[in-house]
């Protein structure tokens, strides 16, 4: 009977276990093996452990990229609105300065004297001292313009009924009534402001509302 090679038999243990003492015999005591099962079972954990990180990682890397994506294409969609509201208050902004431009006027105005009274005025209406009208070069017959005196802020709102003046450097002729609301029946001339309020329906309602403005 041929004789059992016993070497062969044995564990072939890794090198880390062949540590020196007993542990790098082939054929461990009974004393021996809890040690060694110790050193498998941490050999194993380690493995076990850096496997699943390198899973981890790897799985985490595309939603990474996947939430950076996200985060950028929220940040665009932000700076996106954030130059249209910009730009739409420009735009806005813009338009204000536009009207304002369009319908707010500064210069020298002058008043009718007594003796155009009853005179047919651009508009076909005899031109009447003691109503609250003006003559301005270009705004529609009808249009309501308030006429503040920039010298003592005074200001009363007048109807346009005809066109002038015809003197050159000035934006406006007044009535005498209007005039006398602006204190400026002494000098004759004044700086003022004229600025677009309204426009009458009719000419009556229009030098009705006329009154009202001027005595609010």
């Amino acid at each position: 009977m041929a004789q059992r090679d016993e070497s062969a038999a044995c564990l072939d243990w890794p090198a880390e276990f062949r540590t020196g003492g007993s542990l790098t015999s082939p054929n461990p005591t009974l004393g021996e093996v809890p040690m060694r099962l110790t050193l498998i079972a941490a050999t194993l954990a380690t493995l076990l452990g850096t496997g699943l990180a390198q899973a981890q990682t790897a799985a985490s890397a595309p939603m990474a990229a996947a939430k950076a994506a996200v985060v950028e294409a929220a940040s665009s969609a932000k700076s996106a609105v954030a130059e249209s509201a910009a730009a739409v208050k420009a735009a806005a902004a813009a338009g204000t300065s536009a009207a304002a431009s369009t319908d707010a006027q500064s210069g020298k105005i002058a008043y009718y004297g007594r003796k155009f009274a009853g005179r047919k005025t651009a508009s076909g209406q005899r031109f009447n001292p003691g109503a609250l009208t003006m003559a301005h070069p270009s705004l529609p017959f009808g249009t309501l313009v308030k006429v503040t005196n920039t010298k003592n802020n005074r200001s009363v709102v007048v109807r346009v009924n005809d066109r002038g003046p015809t003197t050159a450097g000035r934006i406006g002729d007044v009535s005498r009534a209007a005039a006398a609301r602006l204190k400026m029946l002494r000098s004759g001339v004044v700086e003022a402001r004229l600025e677009v309020v309204g426009q009458a329906a009719t000419k009556g309602m229009a030098h009705r509302k006329a009154k009202r403005a001027a005595k609010a």
